[in-house]
């Protein structure tokens, strides 16, 4: 048997603009820290007999995935776009949408529309790219939908659409 996987589809390029701030300060704090894991990192070296130090061990696997999360995102940013306007047509749902639906046994679930990289389920943030926003999409008002997830199909009603400004608050709870 194969282990081949086809690759995943590249994900949506936009973010929202205090999502991209997010990932700028996420950028510098990694920086901030790998200076800290080197000079650790410098110190345990010294120690001696690499090989039976576990400080050593540690500080290079740390490193290790620093430099990763650091190189994702130098490579991830620059691709991406910042949307910081509200449509013209706010009776729609569009990117940065928060939307409260209805579903079936009459809960009422509140969800905000943002990018791949900005997703948070506690918050109520789902990927543009998932398919519960695909199906919200261009959707108005007292619409219906549904999203079949994990082989059940599920269906809800959009009782709200709004557009939170850069400083409005956005859900803190589903």
């Amino acid at each position: 048997m194969s282990r081949y996987r086809p690759p995943r589809p590249p994900s949506s390029p936009y973010i929202t603009a205090a999502g991209y701030r997010v990932l700028e300060a996420e950028l510098k704090a990694l920086w901030e820290r790998r200076h800290d894991v080197v000079r650790h990192l410098a110190a345990a070296a010294a120690e001696g007999d690499r090989s039976e130090n576990a400080e050593y061990q540690y500080r290079k696997k740390e490193l290790r995935g620093i430099d990763g999360r650091i190189g994702y995102l130098q490579r991830r940013m620059p691709t991406l776009k910042v949307v910081q306007a509200t449509p013209p047509d706010t009776s729609r749902v569009f990117f940065g949408a928060v939307v409260e639906l209805e579903d079936e046994a009459g809960a009422t679930l509140v969800y905000r529309i943002v990018g791949s990289d900005e997703t948070h389920a506690a918050l109520g943030h789902v990927s543009i790219d998932s398919p519960l926003a695909r199906a919200l999409l261009s959707k108005t008002l007292d619409d219906e939908i549904e999203v079949s997830a994990e082989g059940a199909a599920r269906r809800y009603c959009i009782l709200d659409i709004r557009y939170p400004g850069d400083g409005d608050k956005v859900p803190d709870s589903v």
